[in-house]
């Protein structure tokens, strides 16, 4: 370069100086993003609810998608492979984009997670029994059988526990019809005395 074109570079740096800073500057800045930029945050693919479920819901395919999920933001028992969900039923309303817990699943998942037992009751009206479906939540009420009182007293034996199936193809007999709900061990063992002496039913509970 000759000596009139270096004046020449000189000269026109001089001038735009300012310019030449703030690019110098930002080329620095854009230089250092990497090394202090925050490192992604680390996911794990789990399966979260593809819309509104209801009680009781029996999961699809369709149902269920999977995403990557914040680690950090991880519930507990998030479920992450299709076969363990779906065909399993909803034990409470799930919202879209919600991840799937085994303890939102009816079934072996839900008792181990909350200490509760499966318990069979034989309704004495096996027709309340089909208006029942799993994942809903009811009274069980018993009215003693007794002969030495006149007028049964129906009482709450087992208050709000969650029904985890109704099974199907019951043959109809005067001995009513089974379902089983998810109850703590004292319920159960109520449910259990009270079936000896009492008529036992249910009402539903608002969801």
């Amino acid at each position: 370069m000759t000596a009139r074109a270096l004046h020449e570079v000189t000269r026109t740096l001089r001038r735009h100086r300012s310019a030449v800073a703030g690019l110098c500057a930002a080329g620095a800045v854009l230089t250092a993003l990497p090394l202090v930029a925050p490192a992604p945050a680390a996911t794990t693919t789990v399966l979260v609810a593809t819309r509104d479920l209801s009680p009781g819901t029996p999961l699809t395919e369709a149902d269920v998608r999977a995403v990557a999920f914040p680690e950090a933001l991880l519930p507990e028992g998030a479920l992450t492979d299709r076969p363990t969900a779906v065909g399993r039923s909803v034990g409470g309303p799930v919202r879209e984009g919600e991840p799937l817990t085994d303890v939102r699943l009816l079934g072996s998942g839900l008792l181990h997670r909350t200490g509760l037992v499966a318990v069979p009751v034989r309704l004495a009206d096996g027709a309340t029994a089909a208006l029942l479906r799993a994942g809903d939540r009811v009274d069980v009420l018993a009215a003693s059988t007794s002969s030495d009182r006149p007028v049964a007293r129906a009482v709450t034996v087992a208050p709000a526990v969650q029904v985890l199936a109704v099974p199907k193809d019951q043959e109809t007999t005067g001995d009513g019809a089974l379902v089983v709900v998810a109850a703590t061990p004292d319920i159960a063992a109520r449910l259990a005395a009270a079936a000896v002496t009492s008529r036992l039913s249910v009402t539903v509970l608002a969801s």
